[in-house]
């Protein structure tokens, strides 16, 4: 079986499910599906969050600078952004169990080997400037292999459920990134204080692991691949004149769809503020606020947990409080992130405020994320190109993030000073960097709403 062979779309099965089946059989598998690809996609992110978890660590034993933490993060944003561009266009093609299972294995095996070279580390001293080379390669590739995961994901829920219901779907398949930075902040933190920064990358491959083993026992290409009618047959849904149209020529369309770049422009800044503090948070408590790792990590893992909320409620707000309306919604959620961001940065105070400042902002970025990074994009294109929308959506907010990154380590590194042999951080500058790309974020959709509701 030849490479294209064996991850293209699944063909039809010969013997079909009988009819007193159907239904039955139909709901098994789409719940199996939507809970693989759901809980899967979470791990994907304990394999892509595990450096953040051990930036500290890495700094203070003297193996990387702030700066070059930067620049091997940002190699996993901008090959991430290029990657989620080219596999969602891919993935349209695809059959999603393989295509999902193979990009968290790779990534999971990328871990190992991080993790084992810093064991051998121990052993036998690497020279820095290795370390370094090494480290911005593999995660170089890890974003590679983390761009596997959201366009099968998403691809999925279109195969598998009606559009009446994708909103309400999306938006819980949408905390898998929040569920998997919750899990890397307080189990890897953990690990980390506990065995030191090698072992959280090992912790993170076996998460790699597990999710793997999930996908492939779980998640099922498309109902017809298992002998059932096509989606539109088995939900009653009448075809949209688009569905009839091939694929390629869909993706064009979306190409050029005006609306589609501005979701992107905005996604893009949402990301900046999203990956500021899931990147950095936990190094600004430590240096900021004075919190010890485990106290730092514990804070940013409840933003995660508040921010499953954020995503979770985002379709119900949308749909039902807003009668369907995705700016208004957008743009209360992001008043919301960015004064709670104010307070974080600038205010501060005691655990339990901190807590609540992360908290606040993780719930009103997670209405944000979904809405704008996800909805307000499926919403206007038609199903076959769903993988080209998240594309270019993803494309535009990666590159964003990872010019944060690099943004971000330098803005810190270069407001650091040593004070009696000790380094006192600034982070006022970095500060207002976020803040700024904060309001942007839900400025644009008010200024261009009618282009972003537009239909293909």
């Amino acid at each position: 079986m030849g490479l294209y062979s064996f991850y293209r779309i699944s063909k039809p099965a010969k013997e079909q499910v009988g009819g007193d089946k159907v239904d039955s059989t139909y709901r098994s598998l789409r719940t199996r599906t939507f809970w693989g690809v759901t809980v899967a996609y979470s791990l994907y992110y304990v394999c892509r969050m595990s450096l953040s978890v051990v930036k500290q660590p890495l700094i203070d034993e003297g193996v990387l600078s702030a700066g070059q933490l930067g620049l091997i993060g940002s190699a996993l944003l901008f090959v991430y952004a290029v990657g989620k561009f080219m596999n969602g266009f891919i993935a349209d093609y695809c059959n999603v169990r393989r295509f999902m299972a193979t990009g968290l294995l790779v990534s999971a095996v990328i871990n190992l080997l991080m993790g084992g070279l810093g064991v051998f580390n121990g052993f036998c001293a690497v020279p820095a400037s290795v370390i370094f080379f090494a480290f911005a390669v593999l995660w170089g590739l890890n974003g590679w292999m983390q761009s596997m995961g959201s366009p099968p994901g998403v691809i999925s829920l279109s195969r598998w459920f009606p559009l009446s219901k994708r909103g309400t779907y999306y938006s819980v398949f949408s905390s898998s990134p929040y569920i998997g930075e919750f899990l890397s902040f307080i189990i890897t933190g953990v690990v980390v204080g506990a065995l030191g920064w090698e072992a959280g990358f090992i912790v993170a491959a076996i998460a790699g692991l597990i999710g793997s083993l999930i996908i492939l026992l779980f998640v099922s290409d498309n109902p017809e691949s298992k002998g059932l009618p096509s989606i539109q047959k088995l939900t009653g849904e009448v075809p949209a004149k688009e569905d009839q149209m091939p694929t390629k020529e869909l993706q064009k369309i979306v190409l050029k769809h005006p609306g589609i770049w501005i979701i992107a422009l905005s996604s893009a800044f949402i990301y900046i503020t999203k990956y500021a503090i899931a990147g950095w948070g936990v190094l600004f408590l430590q240096k900021e606020s004075g919190f010890s790792l485990e106290d730092a990590t514990q804070i940013i893992a409840f933003s995660a947990a508040f921010g499953v909320l954020g995503t979770v409620i985002s379709g119900w707000l949308s749909d039902k409080v807003f009668g369907g309306d995705r700016v208004k919604p957008a743009v209360l959620s992001g008043i919301l992130s960015s004064l709670s961001l104010f307070f974080f940065l600038f205010v501060g105070g005691s655990f339990v405020m901190n807590i609540f400042y992360v908290s606040l902002f993780s719930l009103s970025v997670g209405v944000l994320y979904c809405i704008v990074a996800g909805l307000m994009a499926v919403d206007i294109v038609p199903r076959k190109a769903t993988g080209a929308a998240l594309g270019v959506v993803g494309i535009s907010s990666y590159v964003a993030a990872a010019l944060q990154d690099i943004t971000s380590g330098y803005l810190i590194q270069c407001n650091t000073e040593m004070v009696n042999g000790v380094d006192m951080y600034d982070f006022g500058p970095v500060s207002i960097f976020w803040i700024a790309a904060s309001v942007v974020s839900f400025i644009l959709p008010v200024l261009n709403w009618k282009k972003m509701k537009q239909k293909i």
